[in-house]
């Protein structure tokens, strides 16, 4: 979804890979991935750099083309990249061991939308998978950051009834306030 130059920026740069390594390195350990994992909108790829440090196969999915192509070059001999989105996945039914997503929900311009992505997780997620990420809370840093942008911040009071209702359970919910919201779900085996 569309981000402006700063935020494409910070996005980018290498300072933002290293947070992302610092940050989701360790939280990962908390989760058994198996062996088959799904990343949701990678934007530029500093998670997806980290995912294929600890996932033995991975695929990410990514709406934006010029993202696309950007992943491509750079990981295309590592992972499988889809150009598609998130809310109508090109991907068969219970094919993934893991699904994730991190800090891409905000950009998704409706609570609509972010349900349809929380459902076609569901729905191509091996029983017994978990689903799991973490997005941005509203600050006035993280508003002046998306002036321009979409942003349309999950709401972390109603997220574990909105995973429920997309077929998960074993949802787990932790806010960090005016940082981030952290979000795990296991599909029913």
């Amino acid at each position: 979804m569309p981000m402006n130059l700063i935020h494409r920026r910070i996005c980018s740069s290498a300072k933002w890979a290293d947070t992302i390594d610092e940050r989701l390195t360790p939280w990962l350990t908390r989760f058994d991935l198996g062996d088959d994992v799904l990343e949701i909108g990678p934007g530029f790829g500093a998670t997806t750099k980290v995912l294929l440090g600890v996932v033995p196969r991975l695929t990410v999915l990514e709406i934006d083309p010029a993202s696309t192509r950007l992943l491509r070059a750079k990981f295309g001999d590592r992972a499988e990249v889809v150009e598609g989105s998130g809310a109508e996945m090109p991907f068969d039914s219970g094919r993934f061991s893991a699904v994730t997503c991190f800090t891409m929900l905000h950009h998704v311009p409706t609570a609509r939308l972010q349900d349809a992505i929380f459902a076609e997780a569901a729905r191509v997620l091996r029983p017994g998978g978990t689903y799991c990420g973490f997005d941005g809370q509203l600050n006035f840093r993280f508003r002046l950051l998306h002036i321009g942008d979409t942003m349309n911040v999950v709401d972390a009071a109603t997220l574990p009834a909105r995973l429920e209702k997309a077929g998960f359970e074993q949802v787990k919910v932790e806010l960090r306030p005016k940082e981030l919201v952290t979000f795990s779900a296991v599909k029913p085996g």
